[in-house]
């Protein structure tokens, strides 16, 4: 990609993160692509670079590089293993965000540098048995008894979720009122008594990124373990969601990047009919369409990086990301896989691999039907706005 659109520091940081990541961890995604292993020993291989702590700030051990950064890096764990950057992105984006946002003083002095340096890992924990799109019919409860709250629930398809040594866990304490006014997210440790880790399931593809099933029996979670405001749970999955999907288009991103790469290079080298199958439209538009989508998921994933950035909200444009570049990644690894042929379908490549973990993409972090509802309403409010905006200015004039 041209560097026109990154500044000179970003682009540096892109070519260096790429570098170290094919040099560092090639070899660990293969035998875990192999052997379905959760792959704690990345986050120690990642410690001396800083990008555990990218959205962590200095003061509590993170390199506060932002957004933009986060997102280029987890495009290159993407195109390196879309399933070790799930793993990693569950811990460095999805937990730390929020806490960093709204945890206590005392709660990110205690947990976010053990974060950045991958000593510890985090997740978050939204996904119920019966709750996926409609995260306010949440059922998970957390009753206030004293100087505590006893959680009782269920979470399931948690990234991380039986690894992880942090939970940000998201419980209905008022379920008088609905549940915009009456979640809390509680910072939860997995040595708190009646946490269960019930199983990871087992996965058509992401290798190595466990999805866990949780319950939560009478977990006796102090007071001080609030995060951001009580009845205030709603708002910190809501600020969460829009660095989430931004993160997800750049794992997409990567995911697409890699196959595409390989279809390239075998277009040049594979002779069919005395000419190689790159001379033919039928493979090269392929191509040329290929690398269109790529470069505009990758813009569309800078802006909405660029806007939380600078501390704007990104409903519309982290949605936008997200959905173009899953569903580029799923058309990306498809037509690589059909101009390699029977050797895509193979494991002498690559390509079936990242086929497979393409596909969980529009699925988690939001499906791709709720990011076109959520696209269309923030499309109609802005015009409204605007409409407003012009008569106002009209009866005025």
């Amino acid at each position: 990609m041209s560097n026109v659109f990154l500044n000179d520091e970003e682009a540096k940081y892109q070519v260096e993160t790429r570098d170290f990541i094919k040099r560092e961890l090639t070899g660990v995604a293969e035998e875990i692509e192999k052997t379905d292993r959760y792959p704690r020993e990345v986050f120690k291989i990642l410690r001396p670079t800083g990008n555990l702590g990218c959205l962590i700030p200095k003061e509590y051990g993170g390199s506060n590089q932002g957004a933009v950064i986060a997102s280029l890096f987890a495009e290159e764990m993407g195109a390196l293993s879309p399933a070790i950057g799930m793993c990693v992105g569950a811990s460095s984006v999805l937990f730390t965000w929020p806490m960093a946002r709204f945890g206590s003083k005392q709660q990110k002095a205690r947990i976010l540098p053990q974060i950045a340096r991958g000593e510890k890992i985090g997740c978050i924990c939204i996904t119920e048995p019966n709750v996926g799109s409609d995260v306010a019919g949440m059922k998970t409860s957390a009753k206030k008894e004293g100087d505590y709250y006893v959680l009782n629930g269920e979470k399931r398809f948690i990234t991380n979720g039986g690894e992880a040594d942090y939970m940000l866990v998201f419980a209905i304490t008022n379920p008088k009122v609905h549940a915009h006014q009456g979640m809390t997210a509680f910072l939860v440790e997995k040595t708190m008594p009646g946490f269960k880790h019930t199983k990871d399931y087992d996965l058509m593809g992401n290798r190595g990124s466990k999805a866990a099933h949780l319950r939560f029996e009478d977990v006796k979670v102090p007071k001080e373990n609030i995060v951001g405001p009580e009845h205030g749970g709603f708002l910190v999955v809501m600020d969460e969601l829009d660095i989430e999907r931004t993160m997800i288009a750049g794992q997409a991103i990567g995911c697409a990047r890699t196959p595409f790469e390989a279809a390239v290079k075998y277009s040049t080298e594979r002779v069919q009919f005395d000419q190689t199958i790159s001379r033919f439209e039928g493979v090269s538009f392929k191509v040329a369409d290929m690398g269109v989508a790529i470069d505009a998921a990758r813009l569309l994933m800078l802006r909405a990086a660029r806007m939380i950035d600078k501390g704007r909200s990104a409903t519309k444009e982290a949605s936008m990301a997200k959905l173009f570049a899953v569903e580029t990644a799923n058309s990306v690894t498809y037509n690589a896989l059909q101009i390699l042929g029977g050797i895509g379908y193979t494991k002498e490549y690559n390509v079936e691999q990242f086929a497979r973990d393409a596909r969980l993409m529009p699925i988690g972090g939001g499906t791709s039907e709720i990011l076109r509802y959520l696209i269309q309403r923030e499309i109609y409010r802005e015009f409204k706005e605007e409409q407003k905006g012009s008569e106002t200015k009209s009866s005025t004039g």
